[in-house]
């Protein structure tokens, strides 16, 4: 070891024999790569092989129409292969331009319908979406000082058709069942809501309270829906159906002012159901004015059948006005195996008839009688439907 201790390590190594053969064959094998690679470079650059394609021409979007490079959808475009294939966007029109700086521009356009392209299926025809039952049409409706009364639409489309309730369409034995009533008693009106089948009619009074919030809850449980209007009976007014009462002795334009404030209290009902009237539907004149514009509002009016006289029939087929007839009251006596006793009787007239219309009031015995025996009615082969699915029309006979 040497005796210098600051020397830097390594320093006082002795130097290896050198190699200048070896050194110079690397710098040669070196620079041959380097102008190898340059070389390379340059053919490729200027090589034209097809895999650059050369920009357009810079075109004058003035001097050349849009039309020239237009596009529709409905053509069909290239593969690589050269097999064509569908434009994926079929149902609109697609536009190309090619800017001056080689850019292309694309605008897309709705097509127009000539029924070739894809079918819009329109789930607002026939019933409504459960989802939006409780909401109603807006193009059903016109404002007015007594509320928002009912119209047909713009499109013909009739309330009747919009609110109904849906049904198999089958020309089976059906029934319907109306339970009458509803508003008048909150602690009635929730349990009928809430313990009836979807598939039960349910009548709003219009004396009631809280009857749009009532309205929505039982559209929300898939019922549909009717107006109930109180009409003079025979002994009014030791017998009084309430305020605003349709009366023979009143003017048409009175009546209609009391039908209109009753038909304001709601929206989404398929039509009209009289509350007593005996008196009332058994008069002509007085009767046909309130049938007509029930009619011209796309209403059905439902008859409860407790009055023998009825001009309803009559009237209604000289207005155009969609109708039906109950068949039995259900529950002239309140006892839930009388009630049940008259399901039983409603449903052999449906057998014999091919349809029947039963109505009852929202007691507690009705409820229960009506509850049970639609749970056991679909295993005996009857569909109960709404009212509307059972409605004479003269449009649609």
């Amino acid at each position: 070891m040497g005796t210098d201790l600051h020397a830097p390590l390594g320093q006082n190594r002795k130097a290896g024999p050198r190699r200048p053969g070896v050194l110079r064959i690397g710098r040669v094998v070196a620079s041959l790569c380097l102008i190898a690679i340059g070389g390379f470079s340059l053919y490729s650059a200027f090589r034209d092989d097809g895999l650059q394609q050369a920009k357009p021409p810079a075109t004058d979007v003035a001097a050349s129409p849009p039309t020239d490079t237009t596009q529709r959808a409905s053509t069909q475009s290239q593969t690589g292969s050269g097999m064509p294939r569908s434009d994926p966007r079929s149902g609109a029109n697609v536009e190309k331009m090619t800017t001056g700086d080689g850019s292309v521009v694309t605008k897309y356009s709705p097509r127009p319908r000539d029924g070739s392209g894809p079918v819009l299926v329109d789930a607002m025809q026939i019933g409504q979406d459960p989802r939006m039952a409780a909401m109603p049409n807006e193009s059903l409706l016109e404002d007015s000082s007594f509320g928002r009364l009912p119209i047909v639409g713009p499109d013909g489309r009739r309330p009747m058709d919009q609110y109904a309730r849906p049904w198999s369409g089958a020309r089976g034995t059906r029934v319907a069942i109306v339970v009458s009533g509803l508003g008048l008693s909150q602690t009635g009106t929730q349990r009928a809501i809430k313990e009836l089948p979807e598939e039960i009619t349910l009548a709003f009074a219009a004396s009631g309270n809280s009857l749009q919030r009532w309205m929505q809850e039982g559209r929300r449980s898939g019922h549909e829906i009717m107006m109930q209007i109180p009409m003079e009976p025979f002994d009014y007014p030791a017998n009084d159906p309430g305020p605003e009462t349709l009366l023979t002795s009143k003017s048409p334009g009175k009546n209609i002012e009391s039908l209109h404030r009753a038909m304001g209290e709601i929206t989404n009902y398929t039509g009209i159901m009289n509350y007593q009237g005996g008196r009332f539907l058994s008069n002509p004149d007085a009767l046909e004015p309130v049938m007509r514009d029930v009619a011209k509002r796309g209403l059905l009016f439902l008859d409860d059948g407790s009055s023998a006289q009825s001009k309803t029939e009559a009237v209604a087929k000289g207005t155009e006005l969609p109708y039906a007839f109950a068949d039995l009251q259900l529950d002239g006596q309140v006892d839930t195996n009388a009630i049940l006793q008259k399901l039983d009787e409603l449903e052999r007239i449906a057998k014999r008839n091919g349809q029947a219309i039963g109505v009852a009031s929202a007691f507690d015995e009705s409820i229960d009688a009506i509850a049970k025996w639609s749970e056991e009615a679909g295993m005996r082969g009857i569909e109960v439907v709404g009212v509307a699915a059972l409605a004479t029309d003269p449009k649609n006979p």
